[in-house]
């Protein structure tokens, strides 16, 4: 972590305590950085961590429990938050700050809540509340709490990823089905509920014999299992994303009520399976959500051949509710994953590299089992074929093809012109960013370097040169994480060793800095005499009389008459002058990016009077992509090493010249001493 990121997140975390101290984040920022480790502790194993907190925790199950929901959605960053938090649970004086803190923001929450517009009020405690009160108090309460939990619509939020999605890539809007592919609910695989299709007389099944019982069961349980509504089994409506549940008539025989309650679970799974398929096969939710719908309809038609085998059985007469539960066990295993995971995918809101996370995570955590490991293997393999494309593209051509958003690099709309201007190297640092939540937890280790390749062969492409990596391989998931980290590696080092070649040779890189040196180091000395000789009279003067188009006229005849006149890069040395002295500059660049920023830009200006010595320093033009080097940061150091070092060497000629002067003197008052003598 970088310096400027450590003094960012400790302001933050003292803002968010209201902690206002007179010394600052200052204190805190050197008690980190001391207590740095060079060693890697992003990686913990939460276990132990977990049970301390229960232990610790007043309602542990209520702990566990949203630790369990925030690891299905495979949140980011949690264990090493559970770890800190049991790290701050053996810390007292921390613990009394904290709860201290939390008392008084809850007072300040309420003065606020109290002194604003209330949706209802709560009676005070020291009267008793009438039945009437608490009645209608349950009502507002209830009706907050199924307010804020109402699912949104899928529309809805099918169009916020669109709009989302458009905005960032407003030149590729990405494609969208037609409305009746949504409204017309019998293209979905799923249950129709709510609407009777068969128009079939029922015949009560308690009035029918065990064997006629289990057969006209076995029928509709074949229907059931292909996402059609049977006779004496029916599907009850969906409430949010819950599981499908499923009424059975109650009059059914028990034992053939038991058996049917076994196998109910692989329709349950199949619902939640299909509605997935339908749901993620719209393009807002990606490619990579969108081809492990794929993968998942492919795997549903080889459970849909199942069922066909089993109709014909059935219409033969040689199913019975026995066989169909054991032709149906092994298939069980399988859309219980899969409706695990699309649960999860539902949960966690993942697309793109947040999907691929959870696959990985899942394909690992089945080590034991080869049949679901095989199965996530399958799955995250046909997933992650989009991901790996967007990947290739970046690693070995600096190209991003990402409309979905879905890929581990974000690209903005910066311009290289202003990198002349900008002390913070903000293009190098925020054209391309890691977006952290789209990395692919087998490739959290590499992200750094897959960042570095793409951006140094991006450089170059924009130079109008087409680069390729020769080592160029097609990159497919595996478990064995040596796969990526030898090809990303291959990537990077051709990457790192075009880019330096090109910034070498092509932009002679080492001749502008030695250029840079001459004149901002003063390396060049018959140039600075001449220069200094030349403009002399014309820097006494006060900033403001000084005429820079005569400072640039006389900086070009001094060039022309030193040795700096073989200096190729000479036409780029131009003339600047500050408006503030060297004291105030320094101040400037200290403050940016700090709480004194505002306060320094806006100070009214020195009521000295500057002359054209105190403000004089060298500008130096440079052009992409050697203003990623010598940027604007890289400029300002020089300036300020410069103005220093030519008013030392100005000071240097005023003592010469008194030295001089007084050696004049001398010489003259011998004179007239010998003249008297004689």
């Amino acid at each position: 972590m970088s310096e400027f990121r450590i003094h960012h997140d400790v302001n933050e975390l003292l803002s968010l305590l209201r902690v206002h101290r007179e010394e600052g984040a200052e204190v805190y920022i050197d008690l980190l950085q001391k207590n740095r480790t060079p060693y890697v502790t992003t990686t913990v194993s939460a276990h132990s961590a977990k049970v301390k907190i229960a232990e610790f925790s007043r309602t542990p199950e209520d702990f566990l429990k949203k630790y369990d929901e925030l690891k299905s959605k495979n949140t980011r960053n949690l264990d090493p938050l559970v770890y800190l938090l049991s790290k701050l649970t053996e810390e007292k004086e921390t613990l009394q700050y904290l709860q201290q803190n939390a008392k008084e923001r809850a007072e300040l929450a309420v003065n606020a809540t109290t002194s604003g517009s209330t949706s209802f009020t709560i009676p005070s405690t020291t009267s008793k509340i009438s039945m009437q009160e608490l009645e209608e108090l349950r009502k507002q309460l209830g009706s907050v709490t199924t307010s804020s939990s109402v699912q949104q619509p899928l529309e809805l939020i099918r169009k916020i990823l669109r709009d989302k999605q458009n905005k960032k890539n407003s030149s590729q809007p990405i494609p969208v089905f037609p409305a009746w592919v949504y409204e017309r609910s019998a293209l979905n695989g799923d249950f129709l509920t709510g609407s009777s299709l068969s128009t079939d007389t029922t015949v009560p099944i308690g009035t029918l014999p065990l064997a006629s019982q289990e057969s006209t069961i076995v029928e509709d349980l074949l229907y059931v299992l292909i996402g059609v509504d049977g006779r004496y089994i029916t599907a009850q409506p969906l409430i949010g994303r819950q599981n499908r549940a499923f009424l059975v008539d109650p009059n059914l025989d028990m034992s053939v009520k038991e058996l049917v309650t076994r196998i109910l679970p692989v329709a349950a799974s199949y619902s939640t399976v299909t509605r997935f398929i339908e749901e993620k096969s719209s393009f807002e939710y990606g490619q990579v959500n969108h081809a492990l719908a794929a993968a998942m309809r492919t795997l549903i038609k080889e459970y849909m051949i199942l069922i066909t085998q089993l109709e014909h059985l059935q219409r033969q007469g040689l199913l019975s509710l026995q066989k169909l539960w054991f032709y149906i066990q092994p298939t069980m295993r399988t859309m219980e994953i899969l409706a695990s995971l699309a649960t999860s995918v539902d949960k966690g809101e993942c697309m793109g590299g947040s999907t691929l996370s959870l696959l990985h995570d899942r394909t690992f955590n089945y080590t034991g089992d080869s049949q679901a490991q095989e199965l996530c293997l399958y799955l995250t393999k046909a997933a992650s074929v989009p991901y790996f494309e967007i990947l290739e593209k970046w690693i070995y051509r600096g190209i991003i093809n990402d409309p979905y958003s879905e890929f581990m690099v974000e690209e903005h709309e910066l311009q290289k012109e202003k990198i002349q201007e900008d002390y913070n190297d903000k293009y190098w640092d925020q054209r391309y960013t890691v977006v952290q939540q789209q990395i692919p937890s087998f490739l959290q280790k590499m992200a750094d370097k897959i960042l570095s390749t793409g951006k140094y062969l991006n450089v170059v492409r924009e130079c109008g040169c087409d680069v390729t990596c020769p080592e160029a391989k097609e990159v497919i998931y595996t478990l064995k994480e040596r796969a990526y980290v030898e090809q990303i590696e291959k990537a990077y080092n051709y990457a790192s060793k075009v880019l330096l070649d090109f910034l070498m040779e092509e932009k002679e890189l080492v001749a502008h800095l030695r250029s840079i040196k001459h004149y901002f180091l003063m390396d060049q000395g018959d140039f600075f005499v001449h220069f200094m000789d030349l403009t002399e009279e014309e820097l006494k003067k006060p900033v403001d009389d000084i005429i820079p188009t005569r400072l640039e006229a006389l900086l070009e005849l001094a060039l022309r008459m030193s040795t700096a006149n073989t200096d190729p890069f000479k036409d780029d040395l131009k003339i600047d002058l500050m408006p503030h002295d060297l004291i105030t500059q320094l101040l400037r660049v200290l403050a940016i990016e700090t709480k004194q920023e505002k306060a320094i830009i806006n100070a009214d200006p020195t009521e000295l009077t500057l002359s054209g010595l105190e403000a004089f320093s060298f500008d130096y033009i440079v052009k992409w992509p050697l203003s990623l080097i010598i940027n604007r940061k890289a400029l300002t150091r020089y300036q300020m090493l410069f103005r220093h070092m030519f008013y030392c060497k100005h000071v240097e000629r005023q003592l010469c010249n008194v030295w001089i002067s007084n050696k004049a003197a001398k010489e003259v008052r011998g004179y007239n001493e010998l003249t008297l003598e004689g």
